[in-house]
């Protein structure tokens, strides 16, 4: 029987333009999600209080005006969109090439997304909210969770080789 993975990268997009609208979908998703998460932080926390949610991860609200982590903070506004912009333009060029790779518009979808998420803070704000904040880690987001899984499975999806799927083989009769 076969795995719901091995179905999954079986029935991959059938072409560019359906791998588009699939990732255009999860972008708009992922998007909304981190939108929605950041409200609900906003709207339930003060800035600066932490609540202990468990084991060493709390809710603080924080405004990050860098990158990744408070990567560049204070570097200015438009050096961190122009960096954004390069960075979506190349994986958008990336996807192009590869958009028949099964599965592939899918991290792409979810990095375009956590992008969104964070260019819409930065255009309403100034600033991105992040609110999980675990002991060990700088805060961050949905967007940035989305933006850090999208570009792993991107790496995996668009540089694995695609391999033509294995039709199930049947029991022989003679084996016991």
């Amino acid at each position: 029987m076969p795995t719901a993975v091995a179905l999954w990268h079986r029935q991959g997009p059938a072409s560019p333009a359906r791998a588009c609208a699939l990732a255009a979908i999860v972008a708009v998703a992922v998007a909304g999600l981190d939108q929605a998460t950041k409200a609900l932080a906003l709207e339930w926390l003060a800035r600066g209080e932490s609540v202990s949610l468990f084991l060493g991860i709390d809710l603080h609200l924080v405004r990050n005006t860098g990158i990744a982590f408070g990567a560049l903070a204070g570097a200015g506004e438009g050096l961190i969109v122009a960096v954004t912009v390069v960075a979506v333009v190349a994986l958008v060029g990336f996807f192009a090439v590869r958009a028949t790779r099964p599965v592939l518009w899918l991290p792409v979808g979810m990095v375009l997304g956590g992008a969104a998420g964070n260019l819409i803070d930065r255009g309403r704000t100034g600033a991105v909210v992040d609110f999980i904040d675990p002991a060990f880690w700088p805060a961050f987001n949905l967007a940035d969770t989305a933006i850090v899984i999208g570009v792993l499975g991107v790496l995996y999806a668009g540089e694995r080789r695609s391999q033509p799927a294995r039709e199930p083989t049947e029991p022989r009769a003679d084996a016991a």
